[in-house]
């Protein structure tokens, strides 16, 4: 059987090599073919010119042969297009084109989305296309702000066609298209395969209710969804091929100034010589750098925001140069002792030490969206707030039993919920705090940090997915309440104890014990004794 396997692997290797064989043999014959027409024009031309002479009159041109104006030069100029770009216009065709069939099924305004999705792909080519013929520019300088305005203006656009149609009966699609959009960032990211899988993610909590809400509805909900997420992970797959690390530019030493391209100045020297009678001359081979003027002068960086961040990325190895030495006195592999100690410490020149704080990913393609307070159908919405609207008052909130609450990006601020709500969700919050009555699903926690909450009736359940730093207090009607916890750190519950209802503190526990017994895995909470 192994051997059985051996052959199977040699012999579909062999299929690939003939099946590369001829299509190599396939594009010499073209080219054959195409200089045989060349060449055979330009002797007819030529007997035309002598019989001319000789004769003492102009000759008539006769008509030349079918053959010599097949589109051959067509063909080599797409095999002179560089791949990433015929990939890219592959992706868009074979992922874009199929999203936009299937939603003119669904409704018009989906498909005005999803026409705004392609629009920001094609600005997207447009720069990919520049990118590969061209020298990296500074990511602050205003040529390159300019590249990506199209893009900025379309995914704020996609932003605007949702907030204008939140009564619309498929709201849910528009929600998940936006969510989605700022996966455009890519081309500015140094890790843009991460950065798909997270919009991904954000873009998934609103395809799953799209499912559940139109999947007996409208069957084409399902195939919208398939393809809507398939097109995330295609777009992985042709970045891993091509852009690792972020939008890969020209490297060659005839490779022109980002400006120059964006200007046309490259179109202008590249492009093919207007039709006259003859056909176009065969491709010439590359033109040598003196062709186009290359402008060593560095852009310089803007003083401060982002201008600041891409300046940094930009210095390439010099980079490291700002980084402390570490002495051998602060390795914690050579001293046990410092193994005890909760952080390292610090050094002569009294710099504090321990690990850097999380660097954020760069907003080139982000807006900040203003505050808002609403009631979309059933359901309320509370984002973007970063701080108090009016100091010493909460945001407050009056809802009831048929209506749900979604709280997003909010950051500084004190909301109360008042009466018995349907569900409540706190996501990607910053020390903010809540106060609430009752719920008859429970509370959702996701990417939040340094929250608390409390309860002041009954809460069935609390599910608290990648969050941190986190202090719960629960009435005695909640002390059956159940949470659910996946990925998160320091978090407290507080139940009140005794007559006199004094809250006394659980942490939940973040540390498990596996072990394997019974060709089973068991698992239980590891208590440190002592």
């Amino acid at each position: 059987m192994p051997d059985q396997g051996k052959f199977a692997i040699q012999g579909f290797n062999l299929v690939k090599l003939l099946k590369r064989l001829e299509d190599a043999t396939a594009r010499l014959e073209d080219v054959t073919i195409y200089q045989e027409g060349y060449i055979q024009t330009k002797l007819e031309k030529r007997d035309d010119s002598n019989a001319a002479s000789t004769n003492g009159t102009r000759s008539i041109e006769q008509p030349k042969n079918e053959k010599t104006a097949e589109p051959e030069p067509i063909q080599e100029i797409d095999e002179e297009t560089p791949k990433p770009v015929l990939e890219f216009e592959t992706f868009i065709t074979e992922n874009i084109d199929p999203l936009l069939v299937i939603s003119e099924k669904i409704d018009p305004v989906i498909v005005e989305s999803v026409k705004l999705f392609q629009k920001a792909f094609s600005a997207q080519l447009s720069l990919v296309k520049l990118a590969v013929k061209s020298k990296k520019p500074d990511y602050s300088s205003q040529e390159f702000m300019d590249a990506i305005k199209p893009i900025n203006e379309t995914i704020m656009a996609i932003s605007d066609l949702k907030d204008k149609n939140r009564q619309n009966e498929y709201f849910p699609y528009l929600n998940a298209i936006t969510e989605g959009a700022p996966l455009f960032s890519w081309i500015a990211v140094p890790t843009p395969m991460s950065l798909i899988s997270d919009f991904k993610d954000a873009a998934q909590f609103w395809t799953n209710k799209v499912l559940k809400e139109y999947k007996e509805k409208d069957p084409n909900s399902v195939e919208w969804v398939k393809t809507f997420l398939k097109l995330f992970d295609e777009l992985k797959v042709y970045v891993k091929e091509y852009h690792t690390t972020g939008l890969s530019w020209c490297n060659k030493p005839d490779a022109i100034e980002f400006k120059d391209a964006l200007n046309g100045a490259s179109t202008a020297a590249l492009a093919p010589a207007p039709g006259s009678g003859a056909p176009p001359p065969p491709p010439p081979p590359a033109p040598p750098a003196a062709v186009f003027e290359v402008n060593n002068d560095d852009a310089a960086p803007a003083a401060g925001g982002i201008g600041a961040v891409f300046a940094e990325l930009n210095q390439g190895a010099d980079i490291t140069k700002g980084l402390k030495k570490v002495d051998k006195s602060q390795q914690t592999h050579k001293n046990p002792e410092l193994r005890a100690q909760s952080v390292v410490p610090s050094d002569a020149t009294g710099s504090k030490s321990g690990p850097p704080p999380k660097p954020k990913k760069p907003s080139t393609l982000k807006t900040k969206k203003p505050p808002r307070q609403e009631l979309a159908g059933n359901k309320w919405f509370i984002e973007n707030y970063d701080a108090q609207p009016k100091e010493g008052e909460p945001i407050l909130i009056e809802a009831n039993k048929d209506e749900s609450v979604f709280i997003g990006k909010c950051s500084n601020v004190f909301i109360q919920i008042k009466g018995k709500v349907n569900a409540i969700s706190l996501s990607e919050t910053d020390n903010c705090s809540l106060l609430l009555d009752s719920s008859i699903s429970g509370l959702d926690i996701i990417k939040s940090n340094k929250f608390g909450i409390q309860v002041e009736n009954y809460l069935p359940q609390i599910s608290i997915d990648k969050s941190d730093n986190g202090n719960i207090y629960l009435s005695k009607e909640s002390l059956e309440t159940e949470v659910f916890t996946s990925c998160s750190t320091t978090i407290n519950v507080n139940l009140p104890v005794g007559e006199d209802g004094d809250f006394v503190e659980f942490p939940i526990p973040e540390q498990l014990k596996h072990t394997f017994g019974n060709g089973k895995l068991n698992s239980a909470v590891f208590e440190h004794m002592g």
